[in-house]
């Protein structure tokens, strides 16, 4: 009896593999063997459906971000409810923050495969603090773009670094809650009019 091929399955499959492996080993390091061999897929696929390893990478890293944005939309009508969600968001998928460091490791300053798709998925979310301050609900003090990166990096850097969250300000669940509480009064001061 033949098998049946399901190449959605594989797909995603291979995708879910290509995660792990991006997280763990970033760009450089990772391996198609080992994506492959996590898969149970042909090597072969992989390049046929996603492109070479740096292809792939983009791919990944794109369709985690779109997940997130998804999952976790910009409300800056609701500052304390983001932070809440995107604290959330990133305490259960981890790799996204992880991807991005090993982005910013391998290209820094220089162009992405898909700069362009990432500035109009940015340009959403400034166009939507802008539109905020346009309306008085946050402060127009500081440009909505920078204003936008300041929450991002205030937010996301508790998570990226969880040893140093860890050592300065304990271990504790009652630690986290508290961190948690200060990471959303100092994001209010920063939107407040």
């Amino acid at each position: 009896m033949a098998t049946v091929r399901d190449p959605e399955a594989t797909k995603a499959r291979i995708f879910e593999a290509a995660v792990a492996e991006f997280s763990r080993h970033g760009i450089a390091g990772a391996r198609i063997d080992r994506i492959a061999a996590a898969a149970k897929a042909n090597k072969q696929l992989i390049y046929a459906y996603f492109g070479n390893k740096a292809e792939l990478f983009t791919q990944v890293l794109g369709r985690c971000m779109v997940d997130l944005a998804s999952a976790v939309p910009i409300d800056p009508d609701d500052v304390d409810g983001w932070v809440d969600r995107l604290l959330d968001y990133h305490a259960t998928h981890p790799e996204l923050l992880r991807l991005l460091f090993w982005e910013g490791i391998e290209y820094g300053s220089a162009e992405l495969p898909d700069e362009e798709a990432r500035q109009d998925h940015y340009a959403r979310k400034v166009a939507e603090i802008r539109d905020a301050q346009e309306r008085g609900v946050i402060t127009d003090a500081i440009p909505a773009g920078d204003l936008l990166i300041l929450l991002i990096s205030l937010t996301n850097w508790v998570s990226a670094v969880p040893q140093m969250r860890r050592i300065l300000t304990g271990p504790g669940d009652a630690d986290q809650d508290r961190l948690r509480a200060s990471v959303k009064e100092a994001a209010r001061r920063l939107v407040a009019r």
